[in-house]
């Protein structure tokens, strides 16, 4: 018997292939960078049809916004009637949406307090649980595999990449559509004491081999994620590859082009310490956006995207939470012209 050690399995990487957004006034993810455009989506006309009858808002955003993610990586026909052409049992939808299904149990709440559980109509009860937008999404597209909604806090979007990544590198799926979605209603803009950003935005992630057996274009590669209990110790963890690296390769440097971050400037670490990250530019999507809860990560990482797009070689770093929030969550994001 040979005493020579098997070599280490190889890292499956988890690479991001498509985006789509549905935000109020924007159509591409380069608008998040501040590119101008005429147009852009509309909540009023946008969210009508009758594949969006009896649905809550946010699961009809969220389908707005899957097919258009869906069809920049080339799994779905640029009219949608040839269907998911990916394999449906392989696939997970993974969502990040924290005020989601307010509106809908509040609504409930009113309606059994008014006329009591005889006056509830069946119809509207699945919209009361928190995965009915992965479900929407998953039957739009009949896509079988895990399906996960996370709605814990300000790192909730990052969270998502975090566990769709993971899903990935087990092997428990080669794709995932991961989206962020925070409705607009009465009882979130009660809650929250502003409006949403009423808005979706969607990531299909992939192995790096799956992406590169069916030719897609590779946008972004997912370095790594990780949560810790600040800034600095997410960011490190991160670095360091998070979970799922059994290869010992270092991922990107705490020096980065972009760093995609919800904190105000001057926000991001104690006075006395020095900065966790030296970044070329930093942006906070909330300037411009407003609240966007378990939407931010994802927008954080589409707006990564947009950015590698013309910036080939570069590396980003999002993260979202802070000393107010029970974590702080990191994710390195490189362009698809310099690898881990």
């Amino acid at each position: 018997m040979s005493s020579a050690h098997s070599p280490a399995p190889a890292r499956r990487e988890a690479v991001v292939t498509g985006v789509g957004l549905a935000v109020p006034g924007l159509t591409l993810p380069d608008e998040l960078l501040g590119t101008v455009r005429e147009g852009g989506f509309d909540p009023r006309t946008g969210l009508l049809g009758r594949d969006l009858r009896h649905k809550d808002r946010a699961s009809r955003l969220a389908l707005r916004t899957a097919a258009p993610a869906l069809r920049d990586a080339g799994l779905l026909g640029e009219d949608g009637s040839a269907g998911y052409t990916g394999n449906g049992d392989a696939t997970a939808v993974v969502v990040s949406s924290n005020f989601g299904i307010l509106d809908s149990v509040c609504s409930f709440a009113d309606i059994i307090a008014r006329d009591t559980v005889l006056g509830l109509a069946p119809m509207g009860l699945p919209q009361t649980s928190s995965n009915v937008i992965a479900g929407s999404v998953a039957m739009a597209h009949g896509l079988r595999g895990p399906s996960v909604t996370l709605c814990n806090g300000p790192t909730s979007g990052l969270d998502a990449l975090y566990w769709a990544r993971a899903l990935l590198v087990a092997g428990r799926a080669e794709t995932a559509l991961v989206v962020g979605v925070e409705p607009d209603g009465e009882a979130v803009a009660k809650l929250l004491g502003a409006a949403a950003v009423d808005g979706a935005v969607a990531l299909v992630v992939e192995t790096a081999e799956h992406a590169a057996a069916r030719g897609a274009r590779v946008r972004a590669t997912l370095s790594g994620c990780a949560r810790g209990a600040d800034l600095t110790a997410a960011v490190t963890a991160a670095r360091a590859g998070g979970p799922g690296r059994t290869d010992g390769a270092e991922a990107p440097g705490p020096a980065v082009d972009l760093w995609l971050t919800d904190r105000p400037a001057g926000e991001e670490s104690a006075p006395e310490d020095p900065p966790p990250v030296r970044a070329a530019a930093v942006l906070d999507p909330t300037a411009s956006l407003g609240l966007c809860s378990g939407a931010l990560g994802l927008l954080q990482a589409a707006a990564a995207v947009a950015h590698f797009d013309t910036h080939a070689a570069h590396t980003a770093l999002a993260t979202c939470g802070g000393p107010e929030d029970d974590a702080v969550a990191a994710v390195f994001l490189s362009g698809p012209a310099r690898t881990a």
